[in-house]
């Protein structure tokens, strides 16, 4: 196993702390596509699974921007990341190397949570909730389609 096999595992783990479904969603996507991922989709090849993943991560979108949205470290929001980095990050790895791949991805997860809790906090004072939202969703929006594209096309 080397580090860069599980790039894509890292990087959607990096995306995941500030978009907890947002990497579900977007493999849900290129799943209902009929792409193939290089890793073995642990519940996101059930349709129940894809639908509710895309569900959520326009939910995650529009909540966020809510006044009573909560922070991203609260409990509940670290237990979707972890849920959903290793989904994730399981899907982007390597056949065999899937336990790896959600490791990866659920490490990254957890502290970049609080490091763009900070930023994004900054962001709110300077800009405000709604606008730092939308410049964070498109930010995280383009990062997952570019993270799952290389590990389609790596994994090919």
């Amino acid at each position: 196993m080397t580090y860069s096999a599980l790039l894509p595992s890292f990087l959607i783990g990096a995306v995941a702390s500030a978009r907890s479904m947002t990497p579900m969603a977007t493999i849900a996507t290129v799943r209902l596509a009929g792409q193939r991922m290089p890793g073995r989709l642990f519940l996101l090849d059930h349709p129940v699974f894809k639908l509710g993943a895309l569900a959520m991560g326009v939910g995650e979108v529009l909540g966020d921007k809510m006044k009573s949205a909560p922070d991203r470290t609260v409990f509940l929001g670290l237990l979707a990341r972890v849920m959903s980095a290793g989904i994730a990050g399981a899907a982007l790895a390597p056949r065999g190397q899937e336990k790896a791949g959600a490791a990866a991805a659920v490490g990254t997860a957890i502290p970049l949570a609080y490091a763009t809790l900070a930023g994004r906090k900054r962001a709110m004072t300077a800009i405000g909730q709604t606008r730092s939202g939308l410049i964070e969703d498109a930010l995280v929006a383009a990062a997952c389609a570019g993270i799952v594209a290389l590990a389609v096309k790596r994994g090919r």
